[in-house]
């Protein structure tokens, strides 16, 4: 799975705040409202963003609403989960890559990796 580029990210972090599917023009304000600069996003480069977005599989869309709304297709948990495995692939060696990240983490982190590798054991 690919990386997000800005602004497809800032789409998609609307996305996943929103608690009901969103039309780009409502994606539009919100990415304006999220920038100090002051500079709103076209809402054809908002239409083209979601467009890939959708081709990649991060988002969905009603066609038969007017206008179009847009849902994120998978959580933001999800995307990390498949970001950390894409990088471990790349990774020439896993084992030291994981053993490292778990020598990384805090002591509730630490804990909450035993939880769930217990549970996925059981």
């Amino acid at each position: 799975m690919a990386n997000l580029g800005e602004l497809e990210r800032a789409v998609m972090n609307a996305l996943w705040s929103a608690d009901v599917p969103t039309s780009a023009n409502e994606l539009r304000d919100k990415l304006a409202a999220g920038r100090t600069d002051g500079k709103t996003p076209a809402l054809t480069t908002v239409l083209t963003v979601l467009s890939r977005l959708e081709h990649k599989g991060f988002v969905g869309r009603d066609r038969d609403a007017r206008p179009h709304l847009y849902t994120a297709a998978l959580s933001r948990e999800s995307h990390v989960a498949d970001l950390m495995h894409e990088v471990l692939e790349s990774s020439s060696d896993r084992n030291a890559a994981l053993a490292h990240f778990v020598g990384s983490v805090d002591e509730s982190e630490a804990e909450t990796l035993r939880r769930l590798l217990a549970a996925r054991v059981s």
